[in-house]
């Protein structure tokens, strides 16, 4: 058994000592972090002082890095040191975000997802009408009305999702609001166009206005059963048409 920086190396193959060397670097510096021993928003040892200090390789350190970044213990800016932090909400949740991310081009995946933005929302839309005050309000006009001047152009979707994340930062939740931020944009993004932008747009506006009148009047049912409606027929218009065979083809 050696000990290296702190770190006590099981005896093991060159490779294996290798392969666990970034886990091993990240967990002694975590736990300084979580020890106090680096305060928060403190800057981390250059790479030069922890490949020293670990007898590790500079790969094997940024790896390292890379690791305690992914799990919300550090910042890092492009040509700035890192600097120490502590996991929070969002950091986890971007964390694993982008992983998501990487299978939306999955039909079965991106429609988990869409069921996933649709109970948020659904839920969302009923809770803004429960609460949703004056200054709740004058937002959600004034993103409709934004909606409205941008139907037929390439602003619409922007605009679009402008409407929905205000009406979900009424609830008042971030873990729901950073929900929603991570997979939404990237969602529609992934949306095939259709073949009327503008009629898409002008029935996705009213839908928007109804809601928006729902939430005015404090109706929750209405309000509720609009957005669910509005995101399953938004889905749903998107879907391909399944492919006809030679013959149904020619007929």
């Amino acid at each position: 058994m050696n000990h290296k920086g702190g770190i006590i190396v099981q005896d093991m193959d060159s490779s294996q000592a290798q392969r666990r060397a970034p886990d091993l670097i990240a967990d002694a510096l975590i736990a300084e972090i979580r020890g106090g021993q680096i305060g928060l928003d403190a800057p981390l040892p250059t790479e030069r002082d922890l490949c020293e200090r670990f007898s590790a390789s500079r790969p094997t350190v940024r790896e390292a890095l890379a690791q305690m970044q992914m799990r919300g213990y550090l910042t890092a800016g492009a040509g700035k040191r890192p600097r120490a932090a502590r996991p929070s909400i969002a950091t986890v949740l971007q964390a694993t975000g982008d992983d998501i991310r990487d299978v939306l081009g999955d039909a079965e995946s991106g429609a988990h997802l869409e069921q996933m933005r649709q109970f948020i929302e659904t839920g969302a839309a009923r809770e803004a009408a429960k609460r949703a005050d004056t200054l709740h309000l004058s937002k959600l006009q004034g993103a409709l009305e934004r909606n409205f001047d941008a139907i037929g152009t390439a602003q619409f979707p922007p605009t679009d999702i402008a409407f929905h994340r205000v009406l979900v930062s009424v609830v008042g939740n971030p873990v729901i609001l950073t929900l929603h931020d991570m997979f939404v944009s990237t969602m529609i993004s992934h949306r095939p166009p259709t073949d009327d932008a503008g009629r898409y747009d002008r029935i996705a506006y009213d839908e928007h206005r109804e809601i928006y009148q729902a939430i005015l009047d404090s109706d929750v049912m209405t309000a509720t059963d609009v957005m669910d409606r509005h995101l399953a027929r938004s889905y749903r218009a998107r879907l391909k048409a399944p492919r006809l065979t030679p013959q149904q083809g020619k007929t």
